[in-house]
């Protein structure tokens, strides 16, 4: 039970410190609106969603206002849409695209997931025709965000997939190149992607989660931050137990409002994503969070194993709060989003590869990562197949949201506002991969995949 106390002490976190829930996300199945005729399938989809998310909004906004808890986003998650639009007769699926995005204006959400295809293993017919009509969905609408699974420990990682995500990328990105090529901030390719993950860009509403559910999203990079800064010099042991009880009390303030916004709108609480969420606000930074543990700037040596001491920390302090703790659940660390990692990149401390390095041991993986606008469809190919291998071989969800900023250079800056923030153009090895990533076919999964 969550008592007085518990509440008093997470509003002076609110005010102090920059806690808040970072998105609501409503997760809808869409399954039932399969139909031969696409534009009765657009009727369904837009009347399903419109109907079980009508009074998301505004229950979101009644528990701020009632707790004085600020909700930053309010989201709605669907079924793969290349499982939906499957049973259609139509040439591509951006009208399918359009319907979600007509429903979640209507709704008057700040996203909706799920055009999305699960291909680790192969294309079914579908799964070819959404991830052709990403670019062009992607382009003409605002609120939808698109995910391709492109590997997973028990798969392997569909070689094919990755080649031709490394061209929707660079087509996502020429397709709003008026915009820094904004698509591409709405696109990631995961490896490993889990059914119940709340947020954007990569949320989708998974075929084992019922008709409807609540998710919930924390955040509170700079509570970590701040509680660090009272033991300045201590030994680890001290800095993993003071993260620990910090996340605990991060997770019990999502686990009020997710069995909130459950009652109030009758759908079943699902999981707390206990992810520290960073903003490009001053204060709400996790490359704070490592510096404050002794680094001179994130990126320089001993970053991974700071980074794996709060991703693990989070982790334990969460699962204590919170009767169903899921999603990715750890640290965040895209670069655009997070003060402290552009300030990094910026000046040339943290690189590509490092960043790579940190995604062994953080949640999900190369995000929100801008590179030159000419880089090549088969490089971008190549950084998916190696952050999906690290995924694959550690039982892990990795993904990567990968930017190839259109007519920007090294040294240069693309900005997407609000919490998408700024990102520094950075440098890719001038080598190339084509060859590698031509060869096609499968990665075969790993050993660890033998668990039957």
């Amino acid at each position: 039970m969550i008592n007085t106390n518990e509440i008093l002490d997470t509003i002076h976190m609110i005010d102090q410190q920059h806690l808040d829930i970072r998105t609501i996300t409503m997760g809808i199945s869409l399954l039932d609106c399969a139909d031969p005729d696409p534009a009765a399938a657009c009727r369904k989809i837009y009347d399903t969603i419109t109907r079980r998310a009508e009074h998301l909004v505004s229950t979101g906004e009644a528990i701020e206002r009632e707790f004085g808890i600020p909700i930053v986003n309010k989201r709605i998650s669907v079924t793969p849409i290349a499982l939906v639009a499957g049973a259609s007769q139509a040439p591509d699926y951006v009208p399918f695209a359009v319907a979600l995005d007509n429903a979640a204006r209507e709704t008057g959400v700040n996203f909706i997931g799920g055009f999305s295809a699960l291909v680790q293993k192969g294309f079914t017919a579908a799964d070819r025709k959404l991830i052709a009509s990403i670019p062009e969905a992607l382009a003409r609408t605002e609120l939808v965000c698109a995910s391709v699974n492109v590997g997973s420990t028990k798969a392997g990682i569909n070689m094919d997939a990755v080649a031709l995500m490394g061209r929707t990328v660079k087509d996502c990105a020429a397709r709003t190149a008026e915009r820094g090529g904004f698509g591409c901030a709405k696109l990631v390719v995961f490896c490993n992607a889990v059914e119940d993950n709340p947020f954007m860009a990569g949320a989708f509403h998974g075929v084992g989660e019922g008709d409807c559910v609540i998710n919930v999203g924390v955040s509170g990079p700079g509570v970590v931050y701040h509680a660090l800064q009272s033991v300045k010099g201590a030994p680890f042991d001290v800095v993993a137990e003071t993260v620990k009880k910090t996340a605990f009390r991060i997770t019990r303030m999502g686990q009020l409002v997710a069995q909130e916004a459950s009652r109030r709108l009758g759908a079943p609480f699902g999981i707390v994503d206990l992810s520290l969420a960073p903003t490009p606000a001053v204060g709400d930074s996790v490359a704070r969070i490592l510096e404050e543990m002794g680094l001179e700037v994130c990126g320089t040596h001993g970053t991974t194993a700071a980074l794996a001491l709060l991703n693990d920390a989070v982790k334990k302090g969460g699962v204590m709060a919170s009767s169903h703790v899921g999603g990715l659940s750890g640290a965040f660390i895209p670069v655009s989003e997070d003060e402290g990692m552009i300030a990094a990149a910026s000046s040339g401390a943290l690189c590509l590869d490092k960043l790579e390095a940190m995604t062994c041991v953080c949640s999900v993986g190369l995000d929100m990562i801008a590179v030159p606008g000419g880089t090549s469809a088969e490089t971008i190919a190549a950084i998916i197949a190696d952050e999906a291998a690290i995924g694959m071989v550690n039982a892990k969800t990795t993904a990567v949201r990968i930017i190839p900023a259109p007519d920007k250079e090294v040294g240069d800056t693309v900005e997407f506002g609000g919490l998408l923030g700024s990102a520094p153009v950075m440098p890719v090895h001038p080598f190339s991969s084509a060859p590698f990533v031509q060869r096609g076919g499968r990665i075969p999964a790993p050993m660890q995949s033998l668990k039957n």
